[in-house]
Parts: C-alpha cells; structure tokens; sequence
C-alpha cells in the first residue's frame, strides 16, 4: 500500500454511461486527430518546402507542434480536475482545428510553423484529456478495453498516416492534410457536446486556477525542450544561443519552484512526486520515451542505407510494432490481475531491454525480416510494459487527481522523447564522424538516401551508429526496470474496484 495515502474508495463522480458508446467514439476520434497528425505531414514535406519555401526551419512543423503538447499537457491535466474533464477536451479540440485551419491557409513557412503550434496547444488538451475520460467511464477490470481501443488508434495512425498524407500530397493539395482534420474533429465535437454528461460539481469546491503556475510551467518547458530540440541541430550544443537557452530554462525552473510552493492549489502539486507509485512510473515512463527513439527515429534510416530497402518497405520494417503493442496491451489485464501491476510492467520492461540488446548482433548487412522480428516482439514487450502503469496510476487516485496524474506520466513521457532523440542523436553523430573521419553526420547520410548513392563504409558506420543507439535504448529499458524494482511499490494502491 502506498504510504502517503489511506485506501478509500473513488468518490462517485463519474460521468454517465447510457451513452458511453457514442463518447467512446468521440474519443477515438479525438486521438485520432492528434495520432495521425504527424505522421501524415511527415510525408508531404517535400511538397510543403517546394510551395512555401524555408526548408532551413521545416524541421520546426514537427518540433514547434511536440514543443507545444507538452508543455501545455501538466496545464491541461489540472484544468481537467478544476473544471471537468468536458470544457478541457472541448476547447482543446476547438483550438487544434482551428489551428488546423490556419495552416491549411498558411502563406509562408514561418506562419505554417505557428499555427502548427496553435495545433499543438490544442493537441496537449487531446491527448491528456482523452487518456484521462477514459478511466473516468470504465471501471478498473474494464480499463484494459478502452485503453486497448486507443492504442489500436495510435497503431492504425503509425501505419495509414504516411500513405494518406503521401496521397493527399500527390494527388489533391498538401493543404488538405490540415483540412481533413475539420469535418473528423466536427464529428467528434458534436458527439461530446451531445452525449458526454458529467455530473454538476459544486462551485465552492473548485479551486483557484494557478495561472502563474501555468505560465512558468510553459515557460520552463518550451526554453528547456526548445534547447534540447535545437541543440546539436540548428547550433553547436557549447554555443552561444545554446548555452543562453539552458541558462535562461534553468532559471525559469528555479521560478516554477517558487511560484509552485506558494501557490494554494499549484499546476504541479508536490504529491506527484511524493507518492510513491506516481514518482515511480513517471520516471519508468520518462525511460519509455528515452528508448523509443531508437526504433521511431533510427530504425527506418537503417533500414534503408544498411539494408538497402525503399522508403514503404523501410516503413513496414518500422510499424510492425504497432501490430503487436495493442493486441499485448489488451491481454495485459489477465497477466496483472494474477502478479500485479509493477510485476507486469517489470516483466514487459525487461524483456524488452534483451530484446533491445540483441539488435546489435544482427548479422550485417542481413535481412529485412531479422529487424522485423525484434520491432515485433519489442511492440509486444512494451504493451505489457505501459498500460499496467496507466491503469495502475489512474487507479490510485480520486477523480479530482485523475487529470493531473495521467497529464504528469505523459508529459515524462514526451519528455523523454524529446530528450532520446538529443541525446541519441549526439551518440549516432559521434560514431559516424568516428568511423568516418569526423566529416559526416546523420544529416550527411540522409542527404545521400536521398540521392541514391550510400556508399559501402556509410552503411557500415550508420550499422555501428544505431547498434549504439540501440545499446543505450537497451540501457534506458535497463533504468525503467530499476526504477520500478527499488521506487515503486511492490502492490499499487487501488482507490475503486
């Protein structure tokens, strides 16, 4: 039992289910919206640069967008438990279609970057809301079926995505990627609006909203992730704009501690990180985002310069893992109702940290089925890593917590992401300038896919680059199951059967 708070049961606030079926819909449309977004524009970049020029900053259509999801997701999550969860999702999808709009209407690349980011501040409110309803509409045994649902959303996005932005880009308009986004999230809207009821709450028992909070939170975050995204990138890491940047984060961190401490009700409330069993799957789930940068970000250009495949073969190599991740995530319940969540988790972590070590002893160049294999074992040992701690998270709170505690493991979650693809970054980097006279860079090699020509000691470098990345991935699986060994509790405490 965790000892920072006594087992009782949730209070009865749950939304009504006689209409759950057309909720649940409209949840899987609003994830759909935010899974799918960046794997279709992904495709059509080429057509993007080629209309509105500035290809020296495309790369922030992706960073300004994550940038902004998750810094807003702790915000999103105390919103959630202050207002209800209705009003958060509602605005949320309101702000990222209408940032959908304006991208659709963008007339440079500068503007297209800023309203990806007023998408992105919508998508924060998607992606923690969502996970968040849906623990508020099923009880604990059924948990397993809704989060099994918006896994299977996330695994469709990963593999439809790139196909459907590349023909949407080929034969209509690239501006149709964001319009499609109008009539799903219309949809989705409607469905909420009309069906989601959540029971009144009286106005005594809310809390003042921390707005000062919520500004250094979101401060902190984007200067902080704006470093970690740039640095190595767009500047050397030890150089000036770098340096300024981690400077200028660190202080503003210093500035949410104090503002947090005074505040009544703060945007990060310091029980995250007392108890036990959040404390624990936060950092577990912060190692999670840490190793899938080997796979999402290495993997596919792997496949394509050592083992020579084309761009879709090289994406199925990839995706295969989002077969596997939602059929494991919804067997998961048989396995944790008999051994127990952190029991689950430690088993689905440390599978994965072999199956993570073993990729370096491929034979090279080898086959594309070998790699195949691993993606798909790897998808299967990681849904029985991840949603155990969801559901164990959520069930350990009340209802007024919910919101911040599901927003708290996301949002470690794209953190680690985001600090996985700098730091592995920097390690694939540093073996292909070893391994070929300190000249080249994952960048170079990407340059030379593009044109055909991979020559035979690249293919060997960019091998011996992502074994190491994958190593480190291996290390991060290593550090999970560590933290669940030693900081989380051996049974997690559950609030509501």
């Amino acid at each position: 039992m965790d000892s920072t708070r006594p087992a009782t049961r949730d209070t009865p606030q749950e939304p009504r289910t006689d209409r759950r079926g057309a909720v649940v819909a409209a949840l899987m449309l609003a994830m759909a919206l935010a899974a799918l977004d960046s794997t279709v524009v992904s495709t059509a970049v080429p057509q993007i640069v080629g209309d509105l020029g500035g290809f020296s900053y495309f790369s922030w259509l992706f960073s300004g967008y994550l940038l902004a999801v998750t810094v807003t997701l702790p915000v999103y999550g105390r919103l959630s438990d202050t207002f209800g969860r209705k009003p958060v999702l509602v605005a949320g999808a309101v702000l990222f279609l209408l940032g959908s709009l304006l991208c659709a209407l963008a007339w440079n690349m500068a503007a297209l970057v800023a309203f990806r980011i007023v998408q992105g501040l919508g998508g924060g409110a998607l992606q923690g809301t969502v996970q968040t309803l849906a623990a508020d509409l099923y009880p604990l045994e059924q948990r397993p079926k809704i989060q099994a649902r918006l896994s299977t959303v996330w695994a469709v996005s990963a593999v439809a995505g790139p196909g459907l932005g590349g023909l949407l880009a080929s034969y209509a308009d690239w501006r149709w990627i964001f319009l499609v986004n109008l009539p799903v999230g219309a949809v989705a809207l409607w469905l909420i609006v009309r069906h989601l009821r959540e029971p009144a709450r009286e106005r005594a028992a809310r809390a003042r909203v921390d707005w000062a909070g919520a500004l250094a939170v979101f401060a902190c975050g984007g200067v902080l992730l704006t470093a970690l995204v740039q640095g190595g990138v767009a500047w050397p890491w030890l150089s000036a704009p770098s340096l300024a940047l981690t400077s200028a984060g660190l202080v503003l961190l210093a500035v949410v501690v104090v503002v947090e401490r005074r505040a009544a009700d703060p945007i990060i409330p310091g029980w995250v990180w007392r108890r036990r069993t959040i404390a624990a799957v936060n950092l577990a789930l912060g190692a999670l985002g840490l190793l899938m940068v080997a796979p999402t970000v290495f993997l596919p250009t792997y496949a394509q310069s050592v083992l020579g495949l084309a761009p879709v073969a090289a994406g199925f190599v990839f995706s295969v893992w989002t077969l596997t991740w939602p059929v494991s995530a919804a067997l998961s319940q048989h396995v944790y109702r008999r051994i127990g969540f952190r029991s689950t988790a430690m088993l689905g972590i440390g599978t994965a940290a072999l199956i993570l070590s073993a990729f370096p002893f491929l034979p090279y160049p080898g086959e594309a089925w070998q790699p195949t294999l691993l993606m798909l074992l790897l998808g299967a040992a990681l849904g029985l890593f991840q949603l155990p701690l969801i559901v164990g998270v959520q069930s350990s709170v009340v209802w007024e917590e919910r919101g911040t505690a599901t927003a708290s493991i996301l949002f470690c979650r794209q953190t680690g992401q985001t600090v996985g693809a700098a730091l592995f970054g920097a390690v694939a980097n540093g073996v292909l300038a070893a391994r070929l006279g300190g000249a080249s860079d994952l960048d170079a090699v990407t340059r030379a896919l593009d044109a055909g020509t991979v020559p035979e000691a690249t293919r060997r470098a960019v091998a011996d680059a992502v074994h190491a990345v994958y190593l480190g991935a291996a290390g991060a699986a290593a550090l999970a199951f560590l933290v669940l060994l030693f900081l989380a509790p051996r049974r997690f405490p559950v609030l509501d059967q």
